[in-house]
């Protein structure tokens, strides 16, 4: 059980780390995860200028230690949880599957921001479509989770 607080832990002091350090963009950084276009992508970016361009450049190293952190979080603490029945063994991928969402993510908003890319289409609507199916797995995790402990009660 260990591992579990370790990399739930690590999970959400880098959480809440990026969530401080990314807090004076605005618009945020969740209103980009869901710009499905150039044209929405580029309005962001381009409000923030080039102080918060860095800024939120400087961030994806954390960004992907906290994808690998829930990741293991989430396939660690699912098993440990078995005995709510056939679920878990589903349940234990949907941390490391948003966490692969993440990745693809981050890895096309820096390529994205590395240099204005307003005439190739494609790589936006990829992007904030894995952002968006990182946050449903994310949320479909966390609703297992709250179900799965209101069924058991205290075992």
């Amino acid at each position: 059980m260990r591992s579990v607080w370790l990399t739930g832990g690590l999970g959400l002091l880098l959480f809440v780390g990026l969530s401080i350090f990314l807090a004076p963009l605005e618009p945020s950084v969740l209103q980009l995860q869901f710009a499905f276009t150039p044209r929405a992508f580029g309005q962001i970016v381009h409000t923030w200028q080039a102080e918060g361009l860095a800024r939120y450049r400087a961030h994806f190293p954390a960004d992907f230690a906290l994808a690998l952190a829930y990741a293991a979080f989430g396939f660690l603490l699912a098993p440990r949880l078995a005995w709510i029945g056939p679920q878990a063994k589903r349940a234990r991928w949907l941390l490391p599957l948003a966490a692969a969402c993440d990745v693809i993510e981050n890895t096309l908003h820096l390529w994205l921001t590395e240099a204005p890319r307003l005439d190739v289409f494609w790589p936006y609507p990829l992007a904030a479509g894995a952002a968006s199916f990182k946050w449903l797995l994310i949320l479909a995790f966390a609703t297992w989770v709250v179900v799965a402990r209101l069924r058991t009660g205290d075992r």
